[in-house]
């Protein structure tokens, strides 16, 4: 006798919570039902539950609404990036438990703990709002969590296996250029090949020496962040999509090419904590990187660019997505604009930077 499926659709209806409470009965997690329910904000695919369960707060997350056929696969592997980081100096959303199988929800899904913060992308509590030495030490522990990251060595947490670190950098443009290739279309009037081939030109002339590998977030900025408001410091690293076994510079290169141009200026986020002003400038950034994690930062240009051309790259795929209804369209025109800015930004930098800074 084989069971009905699911008839969830990423949208937690009282079928979901049904399902969820007697799932979390089985595996003695809280009692009673579930109160608060409220979907989270903050990214543009995965879907994100809070509740209290039994005076216990939870986060549920799995893949998006219209979940791509990898969905699963990477809620796997988000799984059991935060497992490795148990015990690490990262500040992390504590992993509670999680189910691979789809016979539950639909899809792959994890419970962590609930974490006490707010989004800075978001909104800015009062005392944050208003004191910029506050906002100023809100970023600098945010470099700082990224610093702690880049010195967790992936085999001694069991991430053997998680990633290609060898190679990690040669292959970046023509991956992100063969993406790009298949994202085009009649109607792509956003980055094409042509227009992203000086930029991954530039890339390949200029390409560093490898570091040492590292854990990789893969889309590190102020929108996958919280922060405790008593301290204002960084409470927790979040999203964990696109993480792997890389350069852990590039999650650097990624923070600044998002970074407001100049105090004042909103960064491409249009986040409330740039709008506040007051934060550190990018040479700032970079130095308290260097002196929080040993590693040496003299072709963060090169970082830069690539976190631009990288990103870029990522979100014309969700504008694709929203031309064919697979995320809001809404999302797709915002991230468009984005897209275009950063290789804006990339292309600037490129015609900035001496064309003899580059390590052969």
């Amino acid at each position: 006798m084989t069971s009905e499926p699911p008839r969830t659709t990423g949208r937690f209806d009282a079928f979901a919570t049904e399902a969820l409470v007697s799932w979390m009965d089985a595996h003695g997690i809280g009692e009673g039902c579930l109160e608060d329910v409220r979907a989270l904000s903050g990214g543009t695919q995965n879907v994100m539950i809070a509740f209290t369960r039994g005076g216990d707060s939870f986060v549920l997350r799995r893949g998006p609404v219209v979940p791509p056929p990898s969905s699963d696969d990477t809620i796997r592997r988000e799984v059991r990036l935060l497992t490795a980081l148990a015990g690490t100096d990262v500040p992390h959303a504590r992993l509670v438990t999680a189910c691979d199988s789809p016979d539950v929800l639909g899809s792959a899904f994890y419970l962590m703990e609930a974490v006490e913060g707010f989004n800075a992308a978001e909104a800015l509590p009062p005392a944050q709002a208003h004191r910029p030495e506050l906002r100023r030490r809100m970023v600098m522990t945010m470099v700082d969590g990224l610093a702690h990251l880049a010195q967790v060595d992936p085999s001694e947490v069991g991430l053997q296996g998680f990633g290609r670190p060898e190679g990690f950098l040669e292959r970046q443009t023509e991956r992100w250029l063969d993406q790009l290739a298949r994202i085009e279309s009649a109607d792509h009037d956003g980055p094409t090949v042509v227009t992203m081939r000086p930029i991954a030109d530039w890339l390949d002339r200029h390409r560093p020496r490898a570091s040492a590998p590292g854990i990789l977030h893969g889309d590190f900025h102020v929108a996958n962040v919280m922060f405790d408001e008593p301290t204002s410091s960084l409470a927790a690293i979040v999203d964990w999509e696109l993480a792997t076994i890389g350069d852990p510079l590039l999650d650097l290169g990624t923070l600044l090419a998002l970074w407001p141009a100049a105090d004042g200026q909103p960064d491409l986020l249009g986040s409330a904590l740039s709008l506040a002003g007051g934060l550190p400038s990018e040479s700032e950034l970079v130095e308290r990187y260097a002196a929080s994690s040993g590693r040496q930062v003299g072709d963060i240009d090169y970082y830069y660019v690539l976190g631009c051309f990288r990103l870029a790259v990522l979100l014309e795929g969700t504008c694709a997505r929203a031309r064919v209804g697979r995320a809001p369209a809404e999302v797709g025109r915002r991230l468009h604009t984005m897209a275009a800015e950063l290789v804006q930004r990339g292309a600037r930098r490129v015609a900035e930077t001496p064309a003899d800074r580059h390590i052969p």
